[in-house]
């Protein structure tokens, strides 16, 4: 409550210190500089997304996380092993030359054979090599069936970058998209201008400034001060209620795809009970939290893969809040209620996000109802993820940012051939069926029987509970009275820039 009059006594304050904004220029606010803006490279949210708007991919995606043209005009598969792109004709780069499938070759190769290193490499392992028989035509060759391949050459995955782009593309970026790169300087800003030769539908703006604010406070003052145009979930559910309750902004929100869960190591000894991790899915009031703790900006989850996706299936089995039905299952599983109320002990281990820090501390008052004591180890950021990165916990909360809107997530969380360091079921997971099921997901190349294989996988997920589902974040845009016509994607990425307008 301190905080939040303290924001609402720092607003006041500043509100005659409003100054005319730039007519031609968006100022949008982000937490933190682009790692690196070469799309080959950059993994942080902030290289990925802005990189969206300078470059374009082979594909891009729907709002149902279907994949579509994008370079690429249309694209199939001559066999399991082979894909061949048709590109746009008379696409240019931001510099004049026309993109050709000489510029697609040279933007995997350099990943594939190390003119260029980067996580991003390890994506495209299965492509053993790459053909350019003409101008406007790209085959790609794979070491073995891949059906989730054109996710991986998708917007949000990579962009293509001219053909002989080297370690100076991060510096200087070049691409084919609605914006092109004009300056950026660290720890302060990046700028973009429209690309008046864009191919496609131009931006309705001239130009962006994404101005970096680490500060939370600071950034709604910018906002208010008229310094800045628009910020997108980068405010605590808490501020957003100040700022709804303010007249000079406006909050927009819109169904996100951002995941949080519960991870457990099912190797434990109490964990490894599916009665447990069932009973600690019934003790959670998921509906309270989502109420109170976000402000209603998430909505309950009941799979890994977000509602909008072609792949989600919500007929699985539910964990309404039901303590009775937790101490039930509790008792059956053997853990019955000392002297002092207490059945079992667990440690949690989490950040010292704020935010994080707050959920599992409601979270504990929540499981010592049905008997459940749990212990709070907090650690800074680095350690804490190092620890759930080789699987040194007993349960955890982390969240899913985009990864989770390809079904190649079950394999890489639920496989058991993917425990750390090999991949990311940390949780040490291991159903042989859901391990079928996986290879078979990934072989098929019908949607409509890849559906159906998918919705399978939910629901013994859902009964098996590796993760606790918790909930999905909404997209949270905040914005200033002249900007109009902003379309959030499930995303949350900045592709609303591509159609935003800014009132006289």
């Amino acid at each position: 409550m301190k905080t939040i009059l303290a924001l609402s006594l720092s607003l006041t304050l500043l509100a005659g210190c409003a100054h005319a904004p730039d007519p031609n220029t968006v100022t949008m606010v982000i937490e933190s500089s682009p790692a690196n803006l070469d799309p080959r490279v950059g993994t942080d949210a902030q290289s990925e997304r802005i990189d969206e708007l300078i470059f374009d991919a082979l594909l891009q995606r729907d709002s149902h996380f279907n994949v579509v043209p994008g370079l690429a005009e249309r694209w199939e598969m001559s066999d399991p092993l082979t894909y061949v792109f048709h590109l746009r004709r008379g696409v240019r780069f931001h510099d004049g030359r026309p993109l050709t499938s000489k510029d697609v070759k040279w933007t995997f190769d350099s990943l594939l054979n190390g003119t260029i290193r980067s996580a991003k490499a390890s994506s495209y392992k299965n492509v053993s090599s790459i053909d350019a028989p003409d101008d406007w035509t790209a085959v790609f060759h794979l070491k073995e069936p891949y059906v989730s391949f054109p996710w991986n050459v998708s917007e949000g995955a990579i962009g293509i970058v001219p053909a002989g782009s080297g370690a100076e593309a991060s510096r200087h970026p070049i691409g084919t998209g609605p914006f092109r790169f004009v300056s950026q300087e660290q720890d302060k800003d990046v700028v973009l201008e429209r690309n008046p030769d864009y191919h496609g539908a131009q931006p309705k703006i001239v130009r962006v400034r994404f101005a970096v604010v680490p500060d939370a406070t600071t950034r709604i003052l910018e906002l208010r001060k008229g310094s800045a145009d628009v910020a997108l979930n980068a405010f605590t559910a808490d501020a957003v209620e100040t700022i709804r309750s303010q007249d000079e902004l406006k909050v927009q929100q819109t169904q996100g795809t951002i995941y949080a869960y519960i991870g457990m190591n099912l190797r434990d000894p109490i964990l490894q009970d599916v009665r447990v991790r069932q009973a600690l899915a019934y003790a959670i009031d998921r509906e309270s939290l989502v109420k109170y703790l976000w402000h209603d900006e998430a909505r309950m989850a009941d799979s890994i893969l977000p509602p909008q996706h072609w792949a989600y299936s919500g007929a699985v089995a539910k964990y309404p809040l039901d303590p009775a039905r937790a101490r039930s299952l509790l008792d059956q599983a053997g853990f019955t209620s000392g002297k002092d109320g207490i059945r079992f002990h667990l440690v949690m281990k989490t950040s010292t996000e704020e935010s994080t820090r707050l959920f599992a501390a409601v979270l504990q008052q929540q499981l010592r109802d049905v008997g459940i004591a749990l212990d709070l180890r907090s650690f800074e950021a680095a350690t804490f993820l190092s620890d759930i990165a080789k699987g040194e916990f007993q349960i955890f909360s982390l969240r899913w940012i985009g990864g989770n809107e390809d079904p190649d997530i079950f394999d890489f969380v639920f496989n058991s051939a993917k425990t750390p360091p090999k991949g990311s079921n940390r949780g040490f997971y291991r159903n042989p069926q859901v391990d079928a099921l996986i290879a078979k997901g990934l072989a098929e190349t019908d949607q409509t029987k890849r559906k159906h294989i998918y919705a399978e996988l939910q629901k013994i997920v859902a009964e098996d509970l590796p993760y606790i589902n918790l909930w999905y974040y909404d997209n949270v845009l905040v914005h200033s009275k002249r900007l109009a016509d902003a379309e959030l994607s499930p995303s949350g990425n900045y592709n609303f820039l591509k159609t935003v307008a800014l009132k006289p």
